[in-house]
C-alpha cells in the first residue's frame, strides 16, 4: 500500500515538473509571451533637437517599455563612439525585463551614414535575447503625411511654383543614391495632389565624408539657379537635422544661407504629431495584442435607415464579441476616419477592416490608399487623390462576401421562396454590375460560380439559371443591360415558362422593379441581407485575420542584417499579401 502511494506521489511530481517544464517552455521558446521593448535610436542634435526627441519619448513611454539611445559624431573626442548612452538605453530595457529587442531607426532613411555606422555596435551592444530591426522613416505612409504638410504649409499656388526637397545623411554616391530614392518616393505623396512648375530632390553630404565640400556647394548652385528662375521656389529641408538652438540648426542655416534669394523656407521633418503616430504604430507591429485591442470595421455601401437597418441586424451578433464600426459609404474620408478615430480611442490597436462589398476588389485600391496600405492613389481618382487616414493602428482587411459558397445558400433561400415549378422557371440572378467590361465580366463569372453550387444541391432542376447585372449608374450601359434581360425574361416566358428574378444585391432590389415594369415575371427582391449566412462570412473572415494578427512577428532575423535586407524582405512579405510596394512594416494577412 505504501509502495503504492510512493509511486503515485511521484507519478504526481512527476505531472507538476511536465506541466511547470511546459509553461516554462511556452514562456520562454521564440512566438511565446516574452517581454518586448522598444530602444529607438536617434541622432544627437543638440540642446532644443533632443528636447523635441525626449517630449516625444516621454509619450511613447506612457504606452509601451521603450529607451533611447543617442548616437552620433565624436565631436569633443572623448565621447567613443556613444558607447555608453547605447549600454544605458539597453540596460534600461533589460531592467525591465525585455528578453525581445525591437530595434527602432529615428532616422528618414536607412542609408543615413551615421544609422549605417552605428547599427553593428547597437546589436553587439544587445548581445543577447531576440533582436528585430524595424523600418527606418522613409518606409512609412505617415513620413509622407508630414511631407505633404510642411510643403502645403508654404505652398500658395503649385502651378507657379518650383518645389526643392532637401535631405542629408550621404557619404558616397550610394548612400546618396538611395536617401534621394526614399525622398523621391515620398515626394510623390505631394505630386500625386499638387501639380508644381517643377520638382528636384537634393541630398546634401556629412561634413567629413570625401569631397563633401563640393558636393554640398554643387547642391547650394542648383538650388540658387531654381530660384533665379520664374516663379516661386519653395525649399523643404525634410531630414531629422541638428538643432542645438535657433539659430544653430539645419532652419537656421538655410536661411541664414538661402536668405537673399526669393525662396519660401519650409520646416523639416521634426517635431510633428506624426512621429508619435510613426513610433505608435511600428510599436504596435510588433508587439502581441490582446483580443480586447482588436477592432472591426464594417465599411457597406450603406443607403437609407431601412437600408442601413438591415444590415445592423447583420452585425448585431458581433457586437457582443468585437468592438464594431460602422462607416457606411463608399469609402468616404469623413465616415471612415471617424470610425478609426473612435476605435482608437476605445483602445484598439489592430483593426479588421471589411469592405463589404460584392467582390474583393471593389473600393480596394480607393480604400487601401486612404488606410495607408497601399503607395500609389487609386486609378479612378480623376485628379481628386483621396486624404489619408492617420492612424497608428495596424490594419489588415478583407472582402468580397459573394465570391465565398454561403452567398449561394442564401440565392437558393431566395430562389425557392418564390418557386413553384422548378422544372418550368428560368431564374434571373440580377446584380449591380460596374462601369468597367472587364469587371463586370468577373462579376457575372462569380455569380456562375454560385450558380454551379445551387444546381448541385437541387432535386428539381431548374429549367435555367442565369447571371445578368444591369450597370445602373451607366445610362449607356445600363440601357444595353436592360435590353438583354427584357429579352430574357420574354425568353423565359415562352412555351408555358415562368420567370424568377431575384436581387442579388445587398438589401432591397433597387430600381429592379420600376425599370422592369411591364413584364411578365416573379421578384423576390428581399436582397441578400437579413441572413445568418452574411453573419458567418463576417465572422469567418474575422476569425481568419485573428490567427494571423495575434501572434507577435516572426523573431527569426538576425542581428547582423543590414537595414536594406530586412527592408527587402518585408518588401516580399508584404508583396504576398497586397501591401505596398513602397510603404513596408512586418507581415500582413493575405486580403481575401
Amino acid at each position: 500500500m505504501k509502495q503504492r502511494l510512493k509511486v503515485a506521489a511521484l507519478m504526481g511530481l512527476g505531472i507538476y515538473f511536465l506541466l511547470f517544464l511546459a509553461f516554462f517552455i511556452s514562456h520562454n521558446v521564440q512566438g511565446g509571451p516574452l517581454k518586448t521593448g522598444f530602444l529607438v535610436v536617434a541622432a544627437d542634435r543638440g540642446f532644443l533637437g533632443n528636447q523635441e526627441i525626449d517630449a516625444v519619448m516621454d509619450q511613447f513611454k506612457r504606452r509601451r517599455i521603450a529607451s533611447l539611445a543617442l548616437i552620433g559624431k565624436d565631436r569633443q573626442g572623448i565621447e567613443d563612439g556613444y558607447a555608453a548612452y547605447i549600454r544605458r538605453a539597453v540596460a534600461e530595457l533589460e531592467q525591465q525585463g525585455v528578453s525581445q529587442f525591437v530595434v527602432v531607426p529615428m532616422f528618414l532613411s536607412a542609408g543615413d551614414a551615421l544609422f549605417q555606422q552605428y547599427r553593428d555596435r547597437i546589436g553587439q551592444a544587445i548581445g543577447h535575447g531576440n533582436i528585430q530591426w524595424a523600418p527606418p522613416m522613409a518606409e512609412s505612409y505617415l513620413t509622407a503625411q508630414i511631407l505633404l504638410d510642411r510643403v502645403e504649409a508654404v505652398s500658395t499656388q503649385p502651378s507657379g511654383e518650383r518645389l526643392v526637397v532637401l535631405g542629408s545623411g550621404a557619404v558616397d554616391e550610394a548612400s546618396e543614391r538611395r536617401i534621394r530614392n526614399d525622398l523621391e518616393r515620398l515626394a510623390r505623396e505631394v505630386t500625386d495632389r499638387h501639380e508644381f512648375r517643377e520638382v528636384g530632390v537634393h541630398v546634401y553630404y556629412e561634413h567629413g565624408a570625401p569631397g563633401h565640400e563640393e558636393k554640398n556647394e554643387a547642391v547650394d548652385a542648383r538650388i540658387i539657379r531654381t530660384a533665379a528662375r520664374r516663379g516661386r521656389t519653395l525649399l523643404v529641408p525634410f531630414a531629422i537635422g541638428v538643432k542645438f538652438d535657433q539659430r544653430m540648426s539645419m532652419e537656421g542655416w538655410m536661411g541664414r544661407k538661402f536668405g537673399q534669394f526669393d525662396i519660401a523656407l519650409g520646416k523639416s521633418l521634426f517635431p510633428h504629431p506624426d512621429v508619435l503616430t510613426w513610433l505608435h504604430q511600428t510599436a504596435n507591429r510588433y508587439s502581441r495584442a490582446s483580443r480586447e485591442e482588436v477592432g472591426v470595421l464594417i465599411m457597406p455601401h450603406g443607403s437609407t435607415r431601412p437600408y442601413n437597418d438591415g444590415l445592423e441586424r447583420v452585425v448585431a451578433p458581433l457586437r457582443g464579441r468585437y468592438r464594431v464600426e460602422m462607416a457606411p459609404g463608399m469609402g468616404d474620408p469623413l465616415i471612415l476616419g471617424q470610425a478609426v478615430r473612435k476605435l482608437e480611442k476605445e483602445g484598439v490597436t489592430r483593426i479588421i477592416f471589411i469592405r463589404m462589398y460584392a467582390l474583393r476588389d471593389h473600393m480596394k485600391a480607393r480604400t487601401d490608399y486612404m488606410l495607408g496600405l497601399a503607395m500609389d492613389p487609386p486609378g479612378d481618382a480623376h485628379g481628386k487623390v483621396p486624404p489619408r487616414i492617420r492612424t497608428s493602428a495596424v490594419i489588415e482587411r478583407f472582402g468580397g462576401y459573394e465570391e465565398s459558397p454561403l452567398i449561394a445558400e442564401i440565392l437558393l433561400e431566395r430562389i425557392m421562396e418564390i418557386s413553384e415549378r422548378p422544372e418550368d422557371e428560368t431564374v434571373i440572378l440580377l446584380a449591380h454590375g460596374t462601369m468597367d467590361d472587364e469587371q463586370n465580366r468577373r462579376w457575372i463569372e462569380v455569380i456562375n460560380d454560385n450558380i454551379a453550387r445551387i444546381q448541385k444541391g437541387l432535386e428539381r432542376p431548374f429549367r435555367a439559371i442565369k447571371a445578368m447585372t444591369l450597370r445602373e449608374d451607366w445610362p449607356d450601359k445600363r440601357a444595353r443591360a436592360l435590353l438583354r434581360i427584357r429579352e430574357e425574361i420574354e425568353q423565359g416566358n415562352r412555351n408555358g415558362g415562368r420567370v424568377l428574378v431575384v436581387s442579388n444585391r445587398l438589401y432591397g432590389s433597387g430600381p429592379y422593379q420600376r425599370l422592369l415594369e411591364g413584364l411578365d415575371f416573379k421578384m423576390n427582391g428581399k436582397g441578400l441581407v437579413p441572413h445568418p449566412n452574411m453573419t458567418r462570412w463576417l465572422e469567418e473572415g474575422i476569425g481568419r485575420i485573428i490567427q494571423t494578427m495575434l501572434p507577435p512577428a516572426s523573431l527569426e532575423r538576425e542581428a547582423g542584417e543590414t537595414a536594406g535586407d530586412e527592408s527587402r524582405r518585408n518588401h516580399a512579405r508584404v508583396l504576398k499579401s497586397e501591401a505596398p510596394p513602397g510603404f513596408r512594416a512586418g507581415p500582413r494577412a493575405a486580403d481575401g
